[in-house]
């Protein structure tokens, strides 16, 4: 059966992110009206759950806050466990553009994991200084785990299929960075077939973001740590069932 006529989960990861999240949703839903849409509460103490209802997704809400990592895990789990052969993660705060999903559902007929590329020619994002290097260095050095060139390790837009979601609904890192750079180490480990296509970014709906000097200077290193823990843990193996 061709990725195109599977069954999908969106799942949304979302703290506190009450004044987005029901737009994030609708457009999902107009995006691609088949899928199913959840959103993981990861602890919010504002109305998000409330919201992302209103706006059509069922909710999974996490007693407290596990980080993307986390949440992802419990979304990896659900799709698994309700029979769900593509999921798709998207960001909470509206800077994935949902339109590319098709696009990304598409890929999966030939590789089991697409990365939504923010440095690939498409749109104008960018970063700067520490961060940037940080990315670029990342970048290459998991290019080469993963045997295919990408150039956004760190990209929250991402689509998964059938051996993905077996292989991360057990062994998907819930540490920080643990959603981006340590599961992509998991996953090229492991086999995976990896590959990004260009996405653009849309301004952020609400919150703020950090790119201050220290907190970029505290990513590098908590980003090289994240990988430094991917490369010594003992290789997963996708089930043969998957």
């Amino acid at each position: 059966m061709r990725p195109v006529d599977l069954p999908v989960l969106v799942v949304i990861p979302a703290l506190n992110e009450e004044n987005s999240v029901a737009d994030v949703v609708r457009d999902v839903r107009d995006a691609i009206p088949r899928a199913r849409c959840v959103v993981i509460d990861d602890g919010s103490s504002d109305a998000t759950a409330d919201r992302a209802r209103a706006g059509g997704a069922d909710i999974l809400r996490l007693p407290f806050n596990l980080g993307v990592g986390g949440a992802m895990r419990a979304g990896y789990r659900f799709a698994e466990a309700h029979g769900y052969r593509v999921v798709i993660q998207v960001d909470g705060d509206g800077q994935h553009d949902p339109a590319m999903i098709p696009e990304m559902i598409a890929r999966l007929e030939h590789t089991d994991l697409v990365i939504g590329a923010r440095f690939a020619g498409r749109g104008d994002y960018g970063v700067r200084g520490p961060r940037k290097w940080a990315m670029r260095l990342l970048a290459w050095v998991i290019s080469r785990v993963a045997g295919a060139k990408l150039t956004d390790v760190t990209s929250g837009f991402k689509a998964a299929g059938p051996r993905a979601i077996a292989l991360f609904a057990d062994s998907f890192p819930a540490e920080y960075l643990g959603d981006t750079i340590e599961a992509l180490v998991i996953g090229a480990r492991a086999g995976l077939r990896i590959q990004q296509i260009p996405v653009s970014m849309r301004a952020r709906q609400a919150g703020v973001p950090s790119h201050r000097p220290i907190k970029a200077a505290v990513y590098l290193v908590r980003a090289c740590a994240a990988f430094g823990l991917a490369m010594i843990r003992p290789r997963a193996r996708v089930r043969n069932d998957a």
